[in-house]
């Protein structure tokens, strides 16, 4: 079989083969997939990455290890900060900086901000796929509240830059959390239209339920993570297993499904938002309003020859990063572990048996960023 299309099979005369993407709405990105197609089934599928491939590894092997803070962000670039984090964290720990309290906390608002910004994207893009427009202005006007709040800051919206190695770069706005809270007033009314819009919606149920199934035996053996994992049944998150930051500080749930399908994967991503609403609640209350920002680190980041693996929660499940020193102000090797990456190798198992038409909301349940994916 060739690498970049499917050979006709000897003695199949009726399968028709269908190149989706990678220009294509519903790809979100520049996903191509060939599929074999026996009327409405499809009984073969090959996705195909690589079209926004931009070298991020290798990049940063010729940076310094702050420079390479600001290219993270332009991997997941709905997530923002949160691709900052495991870098971060992986040279805190090689360097053994202490975090101070309050930093930890801010850092951690900052990521579920991120977290409900990324969902509401996923949100809307999954219902625009599946034909419903109100819902995409709804999320992209909410997710812009997010995002107002973050440049305050930060400076920017969605490439902020903003963590540094001992905390943040900057103190926060002086109406930050008053910001917050009154966001969280405002999403926590959002989430019953969207609830009404979305998880009742009949066309959603006819479109979800029951496609896209994936066992939690499978999701295990591929090695999924995030809400494609846990709507199979499997309670784990990062944000548990291995606490970090402010989590240990505060108490959340972690919403799973046994059911697999599409539906499920939706479910659980709204579940999340509102443990995000959940979280940023009792930081809010937690944080205090004044304190150090920024812990001691020196001012040439040079590590000690040697490696770190730090791995955090992101918005589609455990993005991870090995950072390889060989004690010089660059980084010998950074290995990232994305999620969205490693979710996207499901894409065979949950489209062969499906209907055409199954496959946009089947690629939407996955949530994919080819910012990340290719990277």
């Amino acid at each position: 079989m060739s690498t970049m299309s499917l050979e006709p099979v000897p003695g199949r005369s009726d399968e028709m083969i269908v190149n989706m993407g990678p220009q294509h709405p519903a790809t979100h990105g520049v996903l191509r997939v060939v599929l074999g197609l026996e009327g409405e089934r499809i009984t073969r599928a090959v996705p195909h990455i690589g079209y926004l491939h931009r070298n991020h590894e290798k990049i940063e092997e010729a940076r310094s290890y702050p420079q390479v803070i600001a290219y993270t962000d332009r991997m997941d670039y709905v997530s923002g900060t949160q691709n900052e984090l495991p870098f971060v964290l992986a040279v805190e720990d090689m360097l053994g900086i202490e975090v101070p309290d309050r930093a930890k906390k801010i850092r951690t608002m900052f990521f579920e901000l991120y977290r409900l910004a990324s969902h509401l994207v996923w949100m809307g893009t999954a219902m625009l796929d599946l034909g419903a427009i109100s819902p995409f202005l709804y999320t992209f006007w909410d997710r812009e509240i997010i995002l107002g709040i973050v440049e305050k800051t930060a400076g920017a919206r969605m490439l902020p830059n903003y963590y540094t190695f001992g905390g943040v770069r900057r103190d926060v706005h002086p109406d930050f959390f008053k910001d917050v809270a009154d966001f969280l007033d405002h999403m926590e009314r959002r989430m019953v239209d969207y609830e009404h819009l979305v998880l009742e919606s009949p066309v959603v149920h006819a479109r979800t339920i029951g496609v896209g199934v994936l066992s939690k035996e499978r999701a295990i053996a591929r090695g999924v993570s995030g809400p494609v994992l846990r709507a199979s049944g499997v309670a784990y998150d990062v944000r548990k297993a291995f606490p970090y930051d402010a989590y240990p500080d505060v108490e959340f749930e972690i919403p799973t499904s046994p059911d697999g399908d599409t539906y499920a994967r939706f479910w659980v991503r709204f579940q999340e938002m509102y443990q995000s609403i959940r979280i940023l609640r009792q930081l809010v209350e937690l944080t205090p309003k004044t304190g150090p920002y920024k812990g001691k680190a020196p001012a040439r980041i040079k590590p000690p020859a040697g490696e770190r693996y730090r791995a955090v929660e992101n918005s589609r499940g455990e993005l991870g990063v090995l950072v390889v020193s060989d004690g010089t102000d660059k980084p010998y090797r950074v290995k990232h572990r994305g999620a969205a990456f490693s979710n996207l190798q499901i894409v065979p198992d949950l489209f062969v048996g499906a209907k055409f038409s199954d496959a946009i909301a089947i690629l939407a349940s996955l949530d994919p960023v080819f910012g990340e994916i290719d990277r």
